[in-house]
C-alpha cells in the first residue's frame, strides 16, 4: 500500500489551520477549544456508526458520534497530513543518501495517560478511523500491558503493589519490539496480557506484520529515562514515535472514573470464575468501595503523580477531558 496515495479522497484538504483562541507565544503548544478544533475537520468523512462505537468503547468510558466528529475526525485529518509529510521526508533522505529504496517504515503513534482516562477507547477509535482512510492502510494496535513482567516475577521482585509503574515492565522487550517494527521486519511478535487473569498469558503472542501505522497504547509510553553517567546510549520508547497523544483529565475525575469502573466490574467481569478479582464480586458493596479507594490512593494515584503526569508535556497532542468524558480542549505541539 502506497502511503503517498493517502492525499486523495478529500481527507487531505490543504486549508490552513484555524488560529487558537488564546495564543501563548511561550507555550510549545497551540491550544484549541472544542469548537475551534471541530472546525478543522474540513471534509473528512465520518466512517464509523453507532454500532461501531459500541464495540470500540471501554467500560465506563462513554463516547458518542458527536465526539468522533468534533475531536477524532480532525485528528484523523491531521494525521493524514503528517503521514504524507513523513513519507516525503523519508524519500528525500533516501535521495540525499543516494540509497536504494528500503522496506516500508511504519508510522508509529503513542497513546498515553492515566488508568481510567480512556486510552483504550481512544486507541481503538484511532485504529478504526485510520484504517478507513481512502487507501485502507494496514493499522495495528498493541498495548504495553503485554510487556508487564509476569506476576511470578513481580512477586519475586516485590513489585506486585507497583504493577503499572515503569519498573514493572520489561523495558528491553518493548524497545526490541519497536526497533524491529521500525526496521521493517516482516513479522514481529509481542506478548499478550489478560485483564481477566491479571497476568501475561504464557506462550500467547500477537504478531505485527509490516503495518503502515502502529499504535502503541500504555501508561508510561512517554516516560523519559535518566541520563547515564557513563555516556552509554539509552534509547526510550518515545524515540520510536512519529506522533503521540496524551489523554488528560482532572485528578478528581480520574479518581471517580476509576472507582466507578471498579464497582461496575464487580457486576460483570469480576464474576467470571477465572477472574483474578473474583473475590471482589463476593464481598459487600461498602467493603468493595473501600478496596477501590485504597487501590487508587495506594497504587494508581502515586503512579499518576510520579510517572504519568510528568510525561504529558512530551506529547505531540494533549486531549483534555471534562467531567463527563467529553474532550473540552486540544493542545497541539508547535512544529
Amino acid at each position: 500500500m502506497n502511503l503517498e496515495a493517502w492525499n486523495t479522497g478529500g481527507i487531505m484538504d490543504q486549508r490552513p489551520l484555524a488560529a487558537p483562541s488564546a495564543p501563548d507565544l511561550v507555550s510549545p503548544y497551540r491550544s484549541f477549544s472544542r469548537d475551534e478544533w471541530a472546525h478543522l475537520r474540513a471534509d473528512a468523512p465520518l466512517t464509523l456508526s453507532v454500532d461501531d462505537l459500541t464495540k470500540l468503547q471501554s467500560i465506563n468510558d462513554p463516547i458518542s458520534l458527536d465526539e468522533i466528529v468534533a475531536i477524532y475526525l480532525p485528528l484523523s485529518r491531521l494525521l493524514s497530513l503528517y503521514v504524507a509529510a513523513t513519507q516525503g521526508l523519508f524519500k528525500a533522505t533516501q535521495r540525499f543518501l543516494m540509497a536504494e529504496a528500503e522496506v516500508k517504515v511504519p508510522y508509529v503513534i503513542g497513546v498515553a495517560g492515566s488508568v481510567a482516562v480512556g486510552k483504550s477507547t481512544t486507541a481503538r477509535v484511532l485504529k478504526a478511523l485510520l484504517s478507513r482512510w481512502p487507501n485502507t492502510p494496514k493499522v495495528e494496535l498493541v498495548t504495553t500491558d503485554g510487556f508487564l513482567l509476569p506476576n511470578a516475577e513481580l512477586e519475586r521482585r516485590g513489585l506486585m503493589q507497583r504493577k503499572g509503574f515503569p519498573e514493572s515492565y520489561d523495558s528491553a522487550a518493548i524497545l526490541r519490539f519497536l526497533s524491529d517494527v521500525k526496521a521493517g521486519k516482516r513479522a514481529v511478535s509481542a506478548p499478550v496480557y489478560s485483564h481477566l487473569v491479571y497476568d501475561v498469558v504464557p506462550g500467547e503472542q500477537v504478531t505485527v506484520e509490516r503495518p503502515d501505522i502502529l499504535i502503541l497504547e500504555g501508561l508510561n509510553v512517554l516516560q523519559a529515562s535518566r541520563l547515564p553517567k557513563d555516556g552509554t546510549v539509552t534509547p526510550i520508547v518515545s524515540d520510536f514515535f512519529d506522533f503521540s497523544v496524551y489523554l488528560d483529565a482532572d485528578e478528581n475525575d480520574l479518581h471517580r472514573w476509576y472507582v466507578n469502573r471498579f464497582m461496575t466490574l464487580r457486576q460483570t467481569a469480576f464474576r467470571d470464575p477465572r477472574s483474578f478479582f473474583r473475590k471482589y464480586a463476593e464481598i459487600g458493596e461498602d467493603e468493595a468501595l473501600s478496596i477501590a479507594e485504597k487501590l487508587w490512593t495506594g497504587i494508581n494515584l502515586p503512579n499518576l503523580r510520579e510517572n504519568i503526569v510528568p510525561t504529558r508535556q512530551r506529547a505531540s497532542l494533549i486531549l483534555t477531558k471534562g467531567a463527563s468524558h467529553r474532550i473540552q480542549q486540544v493542545a497541539l505541539r508547535r512544529l
